[in-house]
């Protein structure tokens, strides 16, 4: 069992946790919940949370334009259908899907949906039956969901008519599920990178959550190299208007789905870009605590700042008359209110909300029920903030060196992990993996004459000797004194003609622009050496 005592001047009992949930659970029960009740935090930001909402399992959010290949997206990952699948080139996917784990294969309507205290959705019956008639949760046995739960969502249209029609704020959907997803993943169609109104719209819904976005580059075997560049191009300057950080969201280019690749030409990078997504997609239940944990401490942020301007307004409102003509005053001043809680708190001005949001929600609500400044409730905040969080860290720590590495598996994760499709099978260091003669071999010849005008002696040549040979490929010096190492098979500070060849092979897989391996590969290995 893990336990921390918390210490702030006076003695606390210490609090016991078994997991970091339970911890997570507890700290916004007792220290955060009470602040946000007080200030109103729900009816202006986001609903309270619940238990499910700490214990569901990591969450992967699909956005897209219609026939970017969302689903087929869902469907590749999993390599089998899904209840309530619909695939076609116009928008057919009308619904958000919960693709979750189940014991047996079915679908769940939304009105059900949130009553279910067991999943994380209890919440969203906030958005009323025009949103929950277009939610489901799809259920099935699949290895991949043991880990990971996928929401695909309806595609997104251009146009004001479409988004007046769904009948429900789809922007406010899409970003309460934000906050609770782990990985937000942008899809793009290689031939349609126009993006409307509304997608500009759910990217800035999606603000504040730039670190769990990433961008997914579709249907890019369809096009030619020379093309594939400019798309590209054109995505990221298209982005960078909207998304504004200084940082490039990363950008995944392939085509994913089981079909064959029109356009061949870019295969490796298909390949090697898939790989990259497979690995950040699997790492996401190891890092499931630790963004729990970070989202966690925004909200807290958050609600600290809200509790200020909350405050702040009571403070200026009159006990008698002219409260709606002050109210008015008020809101229209907002700003400077957030100018001065900035400079009296030292407050950082990226933790305050939006103020033109802010600005329309106060609109509607009644000044004269918000509570004065009670200091004790921020001040247990800021104990969570300085003190349990830290201590938190270092359980989150405990707990996942007491776990096993955790990963997803099974669907197209299994695909190319072992055999010779496996990424990067065959190239590079890799190179006669599985192949009875010596790789290095045919190429030995051309070495050897090189390394006999070295003037070997006793059949070895000198690292002074074949540093001078070496160092004509023109890499670093870091790099070179890997090769050595790695060359240098028996450690003797000497290289024979075995092992001048090899540190050359080596040379030529690094100039090839692939990685050198960590440590050499049997096949690599020299005859003479092998067995030793």
């Amino acid at each position: 069992m893990f336990s921390w005592a918390n210490k702030d001047g006076k003695k606390k009992d210490p609090e016991l946790f078994q997991t970091v949930s339970d911890g997570l659970k507890k700290l916004y029960r007792t220290k955060l919940f009470p602040l946000e009740d007080t200030y109103r935090f729900h009816d202006f930001h986001s609903p309270a949370l619940e238990d499910a909402d700490f214990d569901n399992k990591p969450m992967v959010l699909l956005v897209g334009q219609y026939s970017t290949g969302k689903t087929t997206f869902i469907r590749h990952l999993m390599e089998q259908d899904f209840p309530g699948m619909r695939i076609g080139p116009e928008p057919t996917t009308d619904s958000f899907i919960a693709v979750m784990h189940g014991d047996q294969e079915g679908l769940i309507p939304g009105n059900a949906l949130v009553v279910d205290p067991k999943k994380p959705f209890r919440k969203l019956n906030a958005f009323g039956n025009a949103f929950l008639n277009r939610f489901i949760c799809a259920q099935m046995p699949n290895p991949v969901l043991d880990s990971i739960s996928i929401i695909d969502t309806p595609g997104i249209l251009s146009g004001e008519k479409q988004r007046i029609s769904r009948g429900y704020d789809f922007a406010a959907v899409l970003e309460w599920f934000a906050e609770r997803v782990d990985r937000i993943i942008l899809l793009f169609d290689a031939h349609k990178l126009d993006i409307s109104d509304e997608f500009s719209e759910v990217i800035r819904a999606l603000k504040n959550h730039e670190d769990k976005m990433r961008v997914v580059l579709n249907k890019a075997d369809q096009i030619g190299t020379q093309q594939l560049m400019r798309v590209y191009g054109a995505l990221m300057w298209s982005l960078g208007k909207i998304v504004n950080t200084p940082e490039v969201i990363r950008v995944y280019i392939g085509s994913f789905w089981a079909q064959p690749l029109l356009v061949p030409d870019n295969r490796k990078l298909f390949e090697a870009e898939e790989q990259d997504l497979f690995r950040d997609i699997q790492g996401l239940p190891r890092n499931a605590a630790l963004r729990k944990l970070n989202d966690l401490i925004k909200r807290a942020r958050l609600a600290k700042v809200h509790a200020y301007i909350i405050s702040a307004l009571k403070k200026e409102m009159p006990n008698v008359f002219g409260k709606e003509n002050k109210k008015k005053e008020l809101i229209a001043n907002l700003g400077d209110i957030y100018t001065r809680i900035e400079k009296e708190h030292q407050i950082s001005p990226g933790d305050f909300p939006k103020l033109s949001k802010m600005q329309e929600i106060l609109a509607g609500q009644d000044f004269t029920k918000f509570q004065g400044l009670k200091p004790k409730l921020l001040e247990t905040v800021e104990d969570m903030l300085a003190n349990d969080i830290a201590k938190l860290m270092t359980l989150v720590r405990q707990e996942e060196a007491a776990m096993p590495s955790q990963a997803v598996h099974g669907g197209a994760f299994e695909g190319t992990m072992n055999g010779p499709f496996g990424h990067g099978y065959g190239e590079g260091a890799s190179e006669g993996i599985d192949e009875l003669e010596w790789i290095v071999a045919k190429d030995k010849p051309t070495y050897d004459e090189i390394f006999y005008t070295l003037s070997p002696v006793n059949g070895k040549v000198s690292g002074a000797m074949a540093k001078k040979e070496m160092v004509k490929s023109k890499l670093p010096n870091n790099v070179l004194g890997k090769i050595w190492k790695l060359a240098d098979v028996d450690k003797d500070g000497y290289l024979d003609d075995e092992e001048f060849a090899l540190a050359n092979h080596l040379i030529k897989v690094k100039l090839e622009g692939h990685e050198l391996p960590a440590d050499l590969p049997d096949h690599l290995v020299p005859p003479s050496k092998r067995g030793q």
